[in-house]
């Protein structure tokens, strides 16, 4: 003990020498006077490179080294959540990152297969004191045993699984399992699809291998970043500690909702809604959509445009053709507009210069090039010409064009069509008003995007025109510069100046180049705002959840389709959700991806794991959950009461330290007010939370109370009924009688309320 709280108190020493330099260094940085461009952007790049670093220092603080391993050679590393070096001329390690090849024996050892092992210690701390040591002997051979050999291997990941919840979760670094490890450092290329029952780790290991993959490919992600995809808002907030904890902020955590830029969903849609709108098909019906707005006028009824030398006639023949040219591109609808409006102002423009330039003699038009030319120029820049084509191919925006189909849903069964149909609701053009963007509309919206395509003409004329006036303010400058120069010298036998100026060096164009903003976001900030960014990894947790229209956005945004996903099938809620992972990855990938199961349960305890397999064998016999690891001796319990009465019997059975969540169908969340859950944004650090299904997904907490079981699927309930880390409690809607199988001899008793 005496030694290792040494070596620890060495360690941050060391740790707090390595964040003062870092601090030094970066407020030297900010003091610097930037002149010029280049130094500022030198400046800039080097105060978010000492920022990261501190940020990274200061989230190594609490629990810094948690292990040591003695190799058989004599040699000893320490390991630790991130890699120090001592401060001498060799560098020398102190402490091994966890995710250095090094420390791999650290998870991987066993006595059967040591990996060259004579011990693994485990070292706990509070703060910077060692409170605990656990030995583990690899070498069972070795006669010099030293130190102190625990009775229980498995106490440090015991007390970890027992601890009270806090409402975020924790990192796994200093309990990581050798199956968990084996996922973790799993070659980035290609797509990994991790599965497993509840309380297996998934979300812990995928969080634990997007730190893997940034250590190990730090040049490749720090460019294109990490994206990691939740299924709500609240589990985005329960997991959004782990990486910063372990040095990690070059990470996007997102829902899909929020992968549209300028977009954040906040509308919620009926569960047959969003099975609509997330079906493959749709992208087919939203293709259809966009070519329904690429029109034609009616074969009798030309449209008749105004003009100063005589009214012009857009007609059917007319349009079909330029319409059958512009589609002939193969390119996106408002990328290939120009080629229709071209082929339209050209066609018109042979019918005025045959109008007022035919011989009628027959014999060739008296106007030459230049005129036609010179009459193109005046319909082209036509408001009427414009208007007409406009109503024929008009430009569309995917939020304009989703919205207008929203409102009159085309290409679908008149049942379907009524599901997702939006009423009573008005388009702004940029916004709606009554009511708001769905999860479920994001996808749609993206697949909107790649049919209409960004006509960023008016933005390059917008940035070229900038650019003149940049350009121009320059010379500007440099023309005051040439009027102030000095005739200090003027007594010499040339022109020229001794004293170089600002206009002697260099010219208007590249003065403003040189002024231009550099772009100092993080790359998971820039590809926040940016549709089309590719990231160097996709994590995906409880990707059963998300609907074909969900998968097609996501694999737009990984090219070389470096993903993890995970979840289990048998979780799957969600009625657009997708419960075979070969039917989800077919599209894409074929059959090249790779299946890793976890099947131990560390969550939840056997008492409870045991109730809720014996609830999912009703509706499948063949069901086998993942095998718990530990018990708590405390058996689910059942009763019967009125829903007015969960509020008394959550506040009796809310543990001194830790979380209760009441899990209950969203239709009674109004019943159970009472519980103080408020209408703000769910903060899961609250003692007390009342949830759905859907939204416990990937949460934990210590006890839980599930609300009349038999209105939620039985997803759903096997969800609702495998949350809890301690105790779990079903609660059967009705006027107080004990429920069925009840009684003490099941071990299924009710809890004593305040009063009773």
């Amino acid at each position: 003990m005496r030694q290792e709280q040494q070596f620890v108190s060495l360690a941050h020493e060391r740790l707090d020498q390595l964040r003062a330099e870092a601090e030094a260094a970066m407020l030297f940085t900010i003091a610097q006077v930037s002149t010029g461009l280049q130094a500022r952007v030198e400046r800039d790049v080097g105060v978010a490179e000492h920022s990261a670093s501190l940020a990274a220092l200061n989230a190594a603080d609490s629990g810094l080294c948690f292990g040591r391993i003695d190799r058989r050679d004599g040699v000893t590393h320490h390991i630790g959540r991130t890699g120090i070096r001592r401060d001498d001329l060799e560098r020398t390690p102190l402490l091994i990152d966890w995710r250095a090849p090094a420390a791999r024996p650290f998870y991987l050892a066993t006595g059967y297969e040591p990996m060259g092992l004579r011990r693994r210690r485990h070292i706990t701390t509070q703060g910077r004191t060692v409170t605990a040591l656990h030995d583990e002997i690899m070498d069972l051979a070795d006669t010099n045993r030293t130190g102190y050999e625990s009775h229980d291997a498995d106490e440090v990941l015991l007390a970890a699984l027992n601890s009270a919840r806090t409402g975020r979760m924790g990192d796994i670094v200093s309990t990581i399992q050798a199956e968990q490890d084996r996922i973790i450092r799993a070659p980035r290329r290609g797509v990994l699809v991790v599965e497993g029952g509840p309380g297996t780790g998934k979300t812990a290991v995928a969080l634990h291998r997007a730190a893997y993959l940034l250590y190990a490919n730090r040049e490749q992600l720090a460019k294109r970043a990490v994206l990691i995809v939740g299924p709500n808002p609240a589990f985005l907030g329960y997991i959004g500690e782990v990486l910063p904890s372990l040095g990690e902020t070059g990470v996007l955590l997102a829902t899909v909702g929020e992968l549209f830029p300028g977009v954040t969903a906040t509308g919620t849609d009926s569960p047959a809604a969003a099975a609509v709108k997330g079906r493959a098909d749709m992208a087919g019906v939203l293709a259809e959509a966009v070519r329904d707005r690429q029109e034609v006028p009616e074969k009798d009824a030309p449209i008749v445009i105004r003009h100063d030398d005589g009214e012009l006639l857009l007609d059917w023949d007319m349009a079909v053709e330029a319409r059958h040219k512009a589609r002939e591109t193969g390119l996106p609808h408002n990328l290939a507009r120009p080629h229709f409006v071209f082929r339209i102002i050209d066609d018109l423009t042979t019918q005025l210069a045959d109008r007022i330039g035919a011989d009628p003699y027959g014999g060739p038009n008296f106007l030459g090039p230049d005129d036609i030319a010179q009459l193109g120029k005046g319909i082209a820049a036509s408001a009427e010409v414009h208007a007409a084509i406009a109503s024929l191919w008009p430009p569309l925006t995917p939020q304009g064009f989703l919205a207008g189909y929203l409102e009159d849903p085309t290409h679908l069964p008149e049942h379907e069509a009524e599901l997702i149909r939006r009423t009573a609701t008005a388009w702004t053009g940029t916004a709606w008003t009554g009511t708001a963007w769905t999860a479920a509309d994001v996808p749609l919206l993206d697949e909107a995007a790649e049919l209409l395509g960004e006509d960023d003409s008016a933005a390059l004329a917008a940035a070229e025109a900038e650019q003149a006036r940049q350009i121009a303010y320059a010379q500007g400058v440099l023309d005051v510069s040439y009027a102030s120069r000095t005739y200090e010298f003027e007594d010499k036998h040339d022109d020229d100046s001794e004293v170089l100026a600002a206009h002697d060096i260099i010219d208007a164009e590249r003065m403003a180049e040189r002024q231009e903003e550099a772009d100092h976001r993080s790359a998971a900030e820039r590809a926040a705002a940016d549709r089309t960014w590719a990231f160097g990894h996709i994590v995906v947790d409880e990707a059963q959840e998300l609907s074909a229209m969900a998968w097609r956005l996501l694999m737009r945004r990984s090219p070389t389709r470096s993903m993890t996903l995970v979840g289990d099938p048998a979780q799957t809620g969600d009625l657009a959700g997708c419960d075979s992972w070969q039917e989800i990855l077919a599209p894409y990938v074929g059959d090249r991806w790779e299946l890793a199961r976890l099947g131990v349960n560390y969550r939840t305890p056997a008492e409870i794991m045991e109730y809720a397999s014996r609830r999912r064998r009703i509706t499948d016999p063949a069901f086998e959950p993942p095998r718990s690891i530990r018990s708590t001796g405390v058996r689910p319990w059942e009763l019967t009461m009125p829903l007015g009465e969960v509020a008394r019997l959550a506040a009796a059975e809310t543990p001194d330290e830790g979380r209760l969540a009441v899990i209950a169908p969203r239709e009674l969340h109004a019943e159970l007010a009472g519980l103080g859950q408020g209408d703000g944004p769910l903060d899961l650090s609250r003692p007390v939370v009342l949830i759905d299904p859907r939204q416990a997904k990937g949460l934990e907490f210590d006890t839980v109370l599930v609300v009349d079981p038999g209105r939620m699927s039985a997803n759903d309930l096997y969800v609702a009924l495998t949350r809890a880390t301690q105790r779990l409690g079903v609660v059967h809607p009705g006027r107080g009688r004990p429920a069925a199988g009840s009684s003490s001899s099941t071990g299924r008793v009710r809890p004593s309320l305040p009063g009773d």
